[in-house]
């Protein structure tokens, strides 16, 4: 290889390199010195120990896992935890009625006893992480030779038990790079948990979802729950005699405020990852997939948006379903266009070529088992984004069959409005019939097909109902007419024997295995264990302009737009920042930086150089939307709410400067 050769092959592979500096979802038991002094390097003033000790108290017993969808940490002795508004989103809105609708007001406890219980919410705090690889190893192979099960599902339940029985905690088996390494990891979960403070959506989500995914931003994202626990400060069921517990750990906050070029780090559960993914499957779930749920969620969201406008009971039972399906589909369709825009699939290919040659036969089989299922899973998608997932009278309907005592009806339908599951269906209808192979569908449905065509207006007046469903009823029988198992087959069929999960777990051990053997140091996808993330405040360019770092009060205001409900203002909201500004205070409200998240740190805590709390990550730029499989330096941000801004608001808004004395704030 000649020296041109050389410099050409440098920066082929300079992407791959680059991206690594400083991304990482670093596991908090497995902190090397090599990663110390990288974070030393951008400012870091704390030992590993300070941030994870096993046998004495440090910051990961101040983090906690709000069912292993969002993060939460503790910042007062008295069991108070703070997390972001969009965590809380489902609890407010499950307690929000027409008369008390308190996802557009707000919620606000002045005393311990107006905080809400909220039922089947836990805290997970870890107490350890136990490496076991040799262990599960070692029984995999005990069982393979007594002829017993011994999948994953077995594996886990087998150690989980031996482990909570034998320490009291509630264990929990993840598995690294696709079996390459199995931990453990302990919890004390306590499930007393109330509702303490929850701003209005036009402050948490001010700008909606216009704003979702964007940077500059504006939001309040925030609210907080107390943990109560037994008089003894043990893990209870929800009792009037139940005390605030006493953390082992809580966050100092900080009001120094950050600059441009401060060290940030971030601790929480990130859910899932997917870095090791195949340059194959990355093209397969953009070119494939995602393209057909983005678009049929797309219209659902506007079916149901354009009924929210009109009705405002209506905004109320769909307001939680609207938020998870527009978080769902922004976050796909962004995957979709920066996966393309930022080349992923071609850095990855290069990796591919040059640290792989020895897995040329495992890379054909994956390019060609993609390939050869797309129709399929085209067709599958189909089922599951129309007859599935498309409308809640489709749930009612699955129900009904497989539920072998009879349904409360009425409960199931009252969180819906027949008006918008006649439209949602409507559309359901068409898209299912328009995509799914006549082949596939059911004896009923192909009646339907023969006696209706395209006529779908026709067929949807037919079947609707408007009432409770029962088994005699035409829609119920379009619904059960087919199931997932005949979507499956067709899948089966086209992969020939083959599963593309085990060549998806193959490649990300031949990965691991190559970077190991590379010495690179590497972390595993996020899986919902607890890890540690590091970077510095700071903006990136868009359309060859340098975003702010910084967004301000002041902009609320001038964002400000009555007849528009994502920007629309509470009238004392607008009159306390009013007031502030003309006291000659523009309060910082949002800022970015370059820690690597994904879903599931939601909440987790923004810390400065020394561990202390100085905002709450809430989102990610729609630049960063490709991270899920490829970190994209540069461009991958955190957006953050500053935790001045967060304390403002409880004091001069809420009224809620008793917390504010909690935390021991001056």
């Amino acid at each position: 290889m000649n020296l041109k050769q050389s410099l050409l092959l440098f920066i082929l592979l300079l992407p791959a390199v680059a991206s690594r500096a400083d991304e990482g979802m670093w596991m908090v038991n497995s902190i090397s010195r090599a990663l110390v002094l990288k974070m030393e390097d951008k400012g870091l003033k704390l030992s590993a120990k300070e941030i994870y000790n096993e046998d004495k108290i440090s910051l990961k017993d101040a983090i906690v896992s709000l069912d292993f969808g969002c993060t939460g940490s503790m910042i007062s002795e008295e069991g108070l935890l703070i997390t972001n508004h969009h965590c809380a989103y489902s609890d407010v809105h499950s307690i929000s009625t027409p008369e008390h609708n308190y996802l557009e007001t707000g919620f606000f406890a002045h005393s311990r006893d107006e905080e809400i219980y909220i039922p089947g919410k836990s805290a997970y705090f870890l107490h350890r992480i136990l490496d076991v690889t040799d262990e599960v190893e070692k029984l995999v192979e005990e069982e393979k030779a007594a002829g017993r099960p011994y999948g994953s599902r077995r594996i886990s339940s087998v150690i989980e038990r031996k482990y909570s029985k034998m320490t009291g905690y509630e264990a929990s088996l993840s598995s690294m790079w696709s079996g390459s390494k199995y931990y453990l990891s302990l919890y004390e979960v306590y499930t007393d948990i109330r509702l303490v403070a929850a701003p209005g959506v036009s402050i948490s989500a001010f700008g909606g979802d216009i704003d979702n995914w964007e940077w500059p931003q504006q939001k309040c994202d925030f609210a907080m729950y107390r943990i109560y626990a037994s008089p003894e400060g043990k893990p209870a069921a929800h009792n009037s005699s139940n005390v605030p517990m006493r953390p082992r750990k809580y966050l100092t906050v900080s009001t120094r405020g950050l600059k441009e070029g401060d060290f940030t780090m971030v601790l929480g559960y990130p859910g899932r990852t997917a870095r090791y993914s195949s340059a194959a499957k990355i093209d397969f779930r953009r070119e494939t997939t995602l393209p057909i749920s983005n678009r049929i969620r797309g219209e659902q969201m506007k079916i149901i948006k354009g009924w929210m406008d009109k009705d405002p009971e209506i905004r109320i039972k769909y307001a939680d379903k609207y938020f998870s399906l527009s978080n769902i589909q922004e976050n796909d369709e962004g995957f979709v266009q920066n996966t393309g825009r930022f080349g992923a699939s071609r850095h990855i290919r290069r990796e591919e070529k040059h640290k792989m040659r020895g897995q040329k036969r495992l890379l054909h089989q994956l390019d060609e088992k993609y390939s050869a299922v797309r129709d399929a899973e085209r067709e599958r998608c189909y089922f599951r984004e129309t007859i599935v997932r498309g409308t809640g009278v489709g749930l009612i309907a699955t129900r009904l069959k497989n539920n072998r005592r009879p349904l409360d009806l009425e409960k199931e339908y009252a969180p819906l409005d027949l008006r918008v599951e006649r439209d949602l269906f409507r559309y359901a209808l068409e898209q299912y019939f328009e995509g799914v192979s006549p082949k596939l569908y059911g004896p009923y449905q192909k009646e339907l097909s023969k006696r209706f065509g395209k006529d779908y207006d026709a067929m949807c007046a037919f079947l609707w109902k408007d009432g409770w469903m029962s088994a005699e009823d035409p829609i119920f029988k379009f619904f059960t007419d087919v199931n997932i198992t005949n979507f499956n087959k067709e899948v089966d069929a086209a992969l020939d024997g083959t599963t593309l999960s085990e060549l998806d777990k193959e490649y990300t051990r031949a990965k691991y295995r190559i970077r190991k053997e590379r010495g690179e140091i590497q972390y595993p996808d996020a899986n919902s264990t607890m890890r540690l993330t590091y970077g510095t405040v700071g903006s990136f360019k868009r359309n060859g302009h340098k975003t702010p770092v910084f967004t301000y009060a002041s902009e609320i205001l001038a964002k400000e737009d009555p007849a528009s409900y994502d920007f629309s203002l509470l009238p004392d909201w607008k009159a306390c920042l009013e007031r502030s500004l003309r006291a000659g205070k523009d309060l910082p409200v949002n800022f970015i930086s370059d820690n690597d998240i994904t879903g599931g740190n939601s909440g987790s805590p923004v810390l400065d150089a020394r561990g202390r709390l100085v905002g709450l990550a809430f989102d990610g730029n729609k630049e960063s939307l490709a991270s899920d499989v490829y970190w994209t330096p540069g461009y991958s941000k955190c957006i953050n709410v500053d935790i001045r801004f967060v304390l403002w608001t409880l004091e001069n808004y809420a009224d809620m400067g008793y917390l504010l004395k909690e935390m021991k704030i001056n």
